[in-house]
């Protein structure tokens, strides 16, 4: 098991909310890598480790939905949290086999981050006892 801070990736395609998600979860004392694009988060995580991505579904090229089928494909072990301003967004169906459910799913905009705070450690919480 890897010791040390949790890390975390941030698959979103607007800078500021990137870089507001990364200030914040290092403020929360978590190690963050922030990508723009899910081809880029894809090559980052053929490479690097990460126990949760949190991700944006409307993104050029490759949407969220795909680069989780992808992601977890490649990482099983992670844990991901949908981070959408689409107010109809549904989970696939076949998320539930991913252990994905409406519950991972966070609306934005956030007016208060500690919302997400909790959802990170209560999915990381959950994913360690596993």
């Amino acid at each position: 098991m890897r010791e040390g801070k949790r890390r975390i990736l941030v698959l979103d395609d607007e800078e500021s909310i990137r870089r507001n998600l990364l200030a914040y979860l290092e403020d929360e004392g978590f190690e963050v890598i922030a990508t723009g694009t899910g081809e880029e988060a894809l090559e980052t995580l053929s490479h690097s480790h990460a126990d949760m991505a949190i991700v944006d579904i409307r993104l050029p090229g490759m949407d969220g939905n795909t680069f989780i089928e992808r992601a977890h494909d490649l990482r099983p072990e992670m844990t991901f949290i949908i981070y959408t301003g689409s107010v109809g967004y549904q989970v696939p169906v076949s998320f539930q086999a991913m252990g994905i459910d409406d519950r991972h799913v966070l609306k934005k905009p956030l007016s208060d981050m500690s919302v997400l705070a909790a959802a990170v450690t209560r999915l990381l919480g959950r994913n360690r006892e596993q």
